[in-house]
């Protein structure tokens, strides 16, 4: 069974091709700067032994109907095929921001749900417009497939109470969904259920601390396989220290800011959103350069550094607490797969709660999942290449064999 995953962006339409019965990847590629000059198709098709083919197609891409179309014409194209046919495709697996409290697991896509997804635009104003676009285009070009909504936030739904309400009237829950629905949830389920299988456990039986590090960033309390609290909240403002994101403070510097600088709601947002975080203490959201900057002696760095694996470390004790005896503290995502520094720092003084670095494997590099912990720690360290387009393939198939 052929399964294309789509994560479509404003301007921008990422997929992969898999093959769903043996679980491989066909080919995958990115349509970037959709709308805009300079437009272009980036395709890499893999064979069975590995290796990869790359095609880059610099073109005119003006909406994303006429992206879309160009992916299934690459699909098929003489010489790079992976299928004979767009009615190969038999399913079209979409990432979807914001489910909100309607979606606790993945759908077949119809009328209600697109109604759905259209009324959660306020809860997602950046992302479930272009996750709605993409879903109608795919209609139209692989009008056979059915298509498949994946969320962000169905994974968190399990949240209690307890971890999901914000401690303001309660009306603003009732009537405006105002509370903790979180992200990153596909990647947070991912890792889990590979930490259950490296320690040979069931998911039901796993508990852990995923750590999702990227320019966007959020942890997990997971307990026996159901997330329990996430850091990421209303928005995906909160929480961790992030590329160009604030994270956690207080809500009255935002009064502060408007009444003392004069600043608009408007200002603010953009403020926390794109220019805070690494990009607003070091100068740069990237952290492989506010670390290298950190080495030469840059203070700015070294202390955008510390308030990054602080802020961890601080989230990793608190789900400690509200978690008990954990089977692992996991690491992934861009940062937290590649950053051997961050890791370091962030279990830095925490053998007293059982979690202990060893050095010399945290900076080993290696292909796939790695333990780094030492002999005597209490707790799994482990490190968990994501793959969030392969979890939504997996649900997406369990879906169509759940009829």
């Amino acid at each position: 069974m052929k399964i294309l995953v789509i994560n479509s962006g404003s301007s921008s339409i990422k997929y992969k091709l898999f093959d769903a019965a043996a679980d491989a990847l066909l080919c995958s590629g990115l349509v970037e700067r959709i709308g805009l000059e300079g437009s272009r198709v980036r395709h890499e098709v893999f064979a069975p032994a590995g290796s990869a083919q790359e095609v880059v197609r610099v073109q005119a891409v003006p909406d994303h109907q006429r992206g879309l179309a160009l992916v299934a014409a690459l699909l098929t194209e003489p010489g790079i095929a992976v299928i004979q046919h767009p009615e190969e495709i038999e399913a079209v697996g979409h990432r979807v921001v914001h489910g909100g409290e309607r979606f606790s697991r993945t759908v077949v896509i119809d009328d209600a749900v697109l109604a759905v997804i259209r009324a959660l635009i306020p809860y997602a104003p950046l992302h479930n417009p272009a996750n709605l676009q993409g879903i109608l285009v795919a209609q139209q070009i692989f009008e056979q497939a059915t298509q498949v909504a994946v969320f962000d936030t169905a994974f968190h739904q399990t949240l209690p109470p307890r971890a999901y309400r914000y401690a303001i009237p309660n009306e603003l829950y009732q009537e405006h969904g105002v509370r903790v629905y979180g992200f990153h949830g596909t990647s947070h389920l991912f890792v889990a259920g590979q930490t259950a299988a490296f320690l040979g456990k069931p998911m039901a039986e796993t508990t852990l601390i995923s750590a999702h590090l990227g320019n966007g960033a959020s942890m997990a309390a997971i307990k026996n396989g159901q997330s329990m609290d996430t850091s990421l909240g209303f928005t995906p403002l909160p929480g961790l220290m992030m590329g160009t994101r604030s994270g956690d403070l207080d809500p009255a510097i935002i009064f502060y800011l408007a009444r003392r600088l004069k600043m608009s709601i408007d200002e603010i947002d953009a403020l926390l959103n794109k220019r805070s975080g690494l990009l607003g203490v070091a100068g740069s959201s990237d952290l492989r350069d506010v670390e290298a900057r950190a080495a030469q002696g840059d203070a700015n760095a070294e202390l955008a550094l510390e308030i990054y694996t602080y802020r961890i470390k601080k989230y990793i004790g608190a789900y400690l607490a509200a978690l008990g005896p954990i089977d692992a503290l996991v690491f992934t995502a861009g940062v937290g797969e590649n950053s051997a520094l961050v890791r370091s720092r962030s279990c830095a003084g925490l053998a007293h709660l059982g979690i202990v670095l060893d050095e010399a494997k945290n900076e080993a590099r290696a292909p796939g999942i790695r333990a780094i912990h030492a002999p005597q720690s209490q707790v799994q360290i482990l490190v968990i290449p994501t793959n969030e387009e392969l979890e939504i393939a997996r649900q997406t198939l369990a879906v169509l064999n759940a009829g």
